[in-house]
């Protein structure tokens, strides 16, 4: 009787939509939010220190790519398996999700005791910048398993529709972050200032205590589904299900950590300062795409319910109204960005050279943001069909065809503003292919229903 009543099957398509996106949008901006008051914070210290925090940025990306792609395939075929009224696979799906997170962690744990000094000596010959770097990456690494808990503890929430939760413990984990951020970073009511190390403990802190509300709250609300020790037995046959659709999400995110690597090296022959604007704009962008990445959390759990369930009107209607507020949301981010570059810049307290090279940056950046919005959508309702692989071509095209290429290409010129064409030049080709994928998508998949 559940199953049947469950709110993605029967409410209106466009407050299903809100009422599951909304929250977790609201959620991802608190946590761009405290992402970019890290920054903030560790600018202060001085430009070096944010250089450091800005090369650390490919490890943390890859940390949320497995977590999330992980989540991602758990997501989707936990809500297909309700869809479909299959509860003991729905069952079997979760554990599996929980084993898989915890086993990625191990990775990072090793990664971040052994490798962290040389991940930094490899890029820079700075002492300043590898020594503040160091401890930050270690303690990252170290505390990941929070991360992971966190991230897949979430999606089963999601894939029952609880989106309300996941916003309290998202938003609980940001703000003990921003809380601790000053007093860990610059020492206060008894604490040391420790620097970049400070800033890396109030994450994981903050990551504790989204990971440990999310673990409550499935345990006392999530009746959809039984997450029990005896689930925890590998099934070989659910993890690839859970991979087939996490593995592509997982390479294509892992995509952006190798491109913002090899941007990094690019931006290295120019200065490291353009490196630490490159790592602002990273920051900067996820007040942009968080909210889009919200709206896709939100829809890949409608379309999979849906698909299971052969609702074929209901998933045209999402997909529609997806692709609308994706792209608004992403007009919105252009004009902000065109109009308060340099206020948006002495947040970070930008010296002159920081904002000769940051203001164009943003303001040409900020262009690809006109075709990323329908990209973005595209690369979810791939996901929720399970031909996660087609967004994963996507990105590839993207971000290693064109990005990476374009930006090497144009550095040659000897100026560093031109780098940042290769942004919209790659979002153009990005969004020609999500057409072409999605009248594939919709000649297979949704109209046949």
């Amino acid at each position: 009787m559940q199953t049947e009543e469950n709110k993605m099957g029967i409410m209106p398509v466009e407050k299903l939509l809100i009422n599951m996106s909304l929250p977790i949008m609201v959620s991802m901006l608190v946590e761009a939010l405290y992402n970019v008051v890290d920054s903030i914070f560790v600018a202060q210290i001085s430009e070096n220190a944010l250089t450091a925090v800005s090369l650390v940025f490919p490890v943390q990306n890859l940390i949320i790519a497995i977590a999330v792609g992980t989540g991602v395939g758990v997501n989707a075929f936990l809500s297909r398996s309700l869809g479909e009224k299959n509860i003991e696979k729905a069952n079997s799906v979760a554990n599996n999700g929980i084993l898989l997170g915890l086993l990625s962690y191990v990775l990072f744990l090793a990664f971040g005791l052994l490798f962290s000094r040389s991940y930094f000596t490899f890029q820079v010959d700075d002492m300043a910048i590898i020594e503040y770097g160091i401890p930050y990456l270690r303690i990252i690494c170290i505390g990941s398993i929070c991360r992971f808990i966190h991230i897949v503890f979430e999606r089963l929430l999601l894939s029952t529709g609880k989106t309300f939760y996941t916003m309290i413990a998202q938003g609980a984990g940001a703000i003990v972050n921003i809380i601790l951020d000053p007093i860990f970073i610059f020492g206060h009511f008894g604490i040391p200032a420790m620097g970049t190390a400070g800033a890396a403990i109030a994450t994981v802190i903050g990551q504790i205590t989204a990971a440990t509300l999310v673990i409550i709250f499935n345990f006392r609300v999530n009746r959809e589904i039984n997450i029990s020790a005896r689930g925890f037995k590998p099934d070989l046959k659910i993890i690839k299900d859970i991979y087939s659709v996490g593995i592509p999400s997982i390479a294509m995110m892992a995509i952006i950590s190798v491109t913002t690597y090899g941007m990094n090296s690019i931006l290295n022959g120019f200065s490291y300062t353009a490196i630490a604007v490159f790592g602002i704009y990273f920051k900067l962008q996820s007040f942009i795409f968080m909210p889009v990445f919200g709206l896709n959390n939100g829809m890949v759990p409608i379309i999979a319910f849906n698909y299971g369930a052969g609702n074929k009107g209901r998933i045209i209607r999402i997909i529609r109204l997806g692709i609308i507020y994706a792209f608004c949301i992403m007009i919105f981010g252009l004009i902000v960005i065109q109009i308060l570059p340099e206020k948006i810049l002495a947040l970070f307290n930008a010296s002159e050279d920081m904002l000769s090279i940051g203001v164009p940056a943003l303001r040409i950046i900020s262009l690809s943001y006109i075709f990323a919005g329908i990209s973005v959508v595209a690369s979810a309702i791939f996901q929720a069909f399970g031909n996660a692989l087609l967004s994963l071509l996507t990105a590839v095209s993207r971000q290693l065809l064109v990005l990476l290429p374009a930006a090497y290409i144009l550095s040659f010129f000897e100026n560093v503003n031109l780098i940042w064409l290769a942004f919209p030049i790659a979002e153009v080709i990005s969004l020609a292919l999500s057409i072409i994928f999605l009248r594939y998508i919709y000649d297979r998949k949704i109209a046949t229903r």
